[in-house]
């Protein structure tokens, strides 16, 4: 098998191919490079390639393998993989951009990010960074500084966002993993829209040290993958307390690694599973509903037959639209005043109206969080897992204003994430499945894919990571590489 057939396979494989000697970390790494020119002009996902470094890295585990010492290296759970970042994520010589214009005349970050030095400790070997909404404040990634990124899918139709060039470059084949940020739902939508698996963990779980910020008490990073084992394995690379020696990130939970890759043939052998219904159901169209029933329907006798009402969710949505805007317009008040006609101008828009929000308001939005993640606690004590779908559609088309969904017109910007913002407000985590339901897309639409959200108590990342595999190994929920031409598409 080629590197660039393994390209094709999820991470687990490559680096298993690399440790055994059928394949060097260098051609892997340059199969990737050459998939990301080939395909890039169509997708856009990429903002920067780093072609000198991965190169200089991928020989550098070449050697140590090669070595008296190569013993150590082969254990390397990643070893050899390429993987790329969110633009958010400081690599040392580039300017941290957060999908902005702005950013770009900052001083070039002097250190990597720690959740990427933790991923090349780990053996895998950066390739580059990817496209995003500007500060991460959107759904879509149709960023007007460097263009929109395309859905692997269906080009005409967008990634998702923030985290749209992180689903799109793993859906296209460039990179079997990616790293982005979840705020309300920037994992889980790219990844559900472009038909990968994507994880927000529990707030708090991972130091985001290193990235920009958009909403401090609201951010989390997490992972993109082609597959649950995979995203199971960089899980359990990425976990841990802050690295000694390095800056602190105050929200980081500092607790000890609680591996999961060896947990997921458990399955889901005795547990308790629900169904939301109601906002969730009300929300969500035909295709999403659908996505929720085959998963349903798969994980069998342990999910309960009557649809769970998540209480007071409107009301904890309503907290988290006011603390993103609020928290998000402090941040940039400064460029706001100075260089306002830099930033995108819904972007602009959103941050000022956030800028102008009375501080009784967002004070009680931050005392309604508290009761809404309380109330959804105690029903944790019924459930171990709570299935959703993670958006209401399939991709819609670049440049599209709104959408339908059961009858109501809804602008897209801020609600393709309707159905994720509920959990990320509360910090919990959840792992968005894609499946691939083609009897329920309307007519006139292409086969895409739907994600569905499988969530969990805080910490019990192990129990939605199960599940993942489970509708994985059943056939449910899968990760195909985008039939994308290989040629240059045209300037």
């Amino acid at each position: 098998m080629t590197a660039a057939d393994l390209l094709g396979r999820d991470a687990t494989a490559m680096a298993e191919a690399v440790r055994s000697g059928a394949a060097s970390a260098t051609a892997l790494v340059q199969a990737s490079l050459e998939r990301v020119d080939a395909t890039d002009g169509q997708v856009n996902a990429f903002t920067a390639v780093l072609a000198e470094r991965a190169l200089r890295r991928a020989a550098q585990v070449d050697a140590s393998l090669a070595s008296t010492n190569g013993a150590r290296t082969r254990e390397l759970p990643l070893l050899g993989v390429p993987f790329a970042v969110k633009n958010l994520f400081d690599i040392a010589g580039l300017p941290t951009l957060a999908g902005s214009k702005i950013e770009r005349q900052t001083a070039p970050a002097r250190a990597d990010a720690a959740l990427v030095r933790r991923l090349e400790r780990a053996g895998a070997v950066l390739v580059g960074a990817l496209n995003m909404d500007e500060y991460a404040y959107g759904f879509t990634t149709e960023n007007s500084h460097e263009g929109p990124t395309r859905n692997p899918h269906d080009l005409t139709r967008i990634a998702g966002g923030s985290s749209g060039g992180s689903g799109a470059a793993v859906a296209a084949g460039q990179v079997p993993l990616t790293l982005g940020s979840d705020t309300n739902g920037s994992i889980r939508v790219p990844a559900s829209l472009c038909g990968v698996f994507g994880l927000k963990p529990t707030f708090g779980r991972l130091p985001r040290t290193g990235s920009f910020p958009f909403v401090s008490s609201l951010d989390h990073l997490g992972p993109f993958a082609r597959s649950a084992r995979d995203l199971a394995l960089v899980y359990d690379a990425l976990q841990g307390p802050e690295d000694a020696g390095h800056p602190h990130d105050p929200g980081c939970a500092q607790r000890a690694v609680e591996p999961v890759s060896g947990v997921l043939a458990q399955g889901t052998r005795g547990l308790r599973i629900g169904v939301l219904g109601g906002y969730f159901h009300q929300r969500a169209g035909a295709q999403a509903l659908a996505a929720v029933d085959l998963v349903a329907d798969a994980l069998g006798s342990g999910v309960s037959q009557a649809s769970v009402e998540l209480p007071l969710v409107e009301a904890g949505r309503a907290a988290a639209f006011l603390i993103t805007n609020a928290e998000g317009a402090a941040l940039h008040l400064d460029d706001l005043r100075r260089r306002a006609h830099d930033f995108e101008p819904l972007s602009r828009d959103r941050f000022l109206a956030g800028a102008l929000l009375p501080a009784a308001w967002v004070a009680r939005a931050q005392r309604v969080r508290r009761v809404y993640a309380e109330a959804v606690a105690r029903l944790f004590a019924r459930y171990d897992i709570l299935l959703a779908p993670a958006t209401p559609s399939a991709a819609t088309p670049i440049g599209a204003e709104s959408f339908e969904v059961n009858g109501h017109v809804l602008p897209v910007r801020p609600n393709m994430g309707l159905l994720t913002q509920p959990f990320s407000c509360i910090g919990l985590p959840v792992c968005a499945v894609p499946v691939w339901s083609a009897h329920a897309n309307p007519p006139d639409l292409p086969n895409l894919p739907i994600g569905v959200q499988v969530i969990a108590a805080p910490w019990r990342e192990d129990l939605v990571l199960r599940v993942a595999a489970a509708l994985e190994a059943a056939g449910v929920a899968h990760a195909p590489v985008a039939a994308l031409n290989s040629e240059k598409a045209p300037a």
